[in-house]
């Protein structure tokens, strides 16, 4: 990598734990530092599995907690939310790097991230963040590949997104609302969908799973399971969307 010392941004997902894996074997351990964000936009799912691999690989992580929930930029919901998002991110990142000696601050966006609209990348540019897997060339799938090359238990889990991508922009992004997201998608998530999206539409929930997936909701047992449970979450409808799960779905009305 030719980077000397690194702070990575890491989520405990796919693409980041494959960065996280490469950094600390070619800078090695006492020049790679992993740091988590927490907050209310992410589950508490993601911090267990980013812990749980940071500690597996011996590598060097750290939490620190964001509060994009405090920011009227960020909660008004507009088309460039995710910027807003990224700029508190890499900021505390930056500052990390700066305190400790790190050169460069680390994050793991791919190629197929140059295909949808991503405003936080915006962010990124401003703040100095290098993208040592884009700027490799490495897709999805390449990062998927070689994960299971070297056996990575990250390598074929589902694609992780922030809460706030739930919702519809102009749609407002509160504790509430996040909490019950939350709770509906890990429900799903329980009864074998290990691919979910619950997109909140007021008083509508419109799930996206898997193509695959979408069969086992012809069972009523099974969809009369899931009604009810997102029901007493107070989701009014129960939506299931036919054309199944797509990164960015709410970015549609944007083209």
């Amino acid at each position: 990598m030719g980077m000397g010392r690194v702070v990575v941004a890491f989520s405990g997902g796919v693409d980041s734990s494959f960065l996280l894996k490469m950094a600390k074997d070619i800078l090695q351990d006492g020049n790679v530092l992993a740091v988590t964000a927490v907050s209310e936009t992410y589950t508490s799912s993601e911090l267990k599995q980013a812990k749980r691999f940071a500690k597996k690989l011996g590598a060097r992580h750290k939490i620190i907690f964001t509060d994009e929930l405090k920011n009227k930029n960020f909660t008004k919901n507009p088309i460039n939310r995710c910027y807003y998002c990224k700029k508190e991110l890499f900021c505390k990142l930056n500052e990390i790097a700066r305190k400790q000696g790190f050169n460069y601050v680390l994050d793991a966006s791919n190629t197929d991230d140059a295909k949808d609209y991503r405003p936080g990348s915006i962010a990124k540019k401003e703040l100095g963040i290098r993208s040592p897997l884009m700027e490799a060339g490495f897709s999805k799938y390449d990062i998927r590949r070689y994960s299971t090359k070297l056996k990575l238990e990250t390598a074929m889990l589902p694609s992780m997104a922030c809460l706030a991508s739930r919702f519809p922009y102009g749609e407002k992004i509160n504790k509430k609302t996040l909490v019950k997201i939350e709770a509906a998608e890990d429900f799903i998530k329980r009864q074998g969908i290990t691919q979910v999206r619950v997109r909140y539409h007021g008083n509508v929930a419109r799930i996206e799973v898997e193509k695959e997936d979408i069969k086992r909701f012809v069972n009523k047992k099974f969809c009369d399971k899931i009604t009810k449970h997102l029901k007493q979450l107070e989701f009014k409808y129960i939506t299931l969307d036919l054309e199944g799960y797509r990164t960015g779905s709410l970015n549609e009305v944007l083209r």
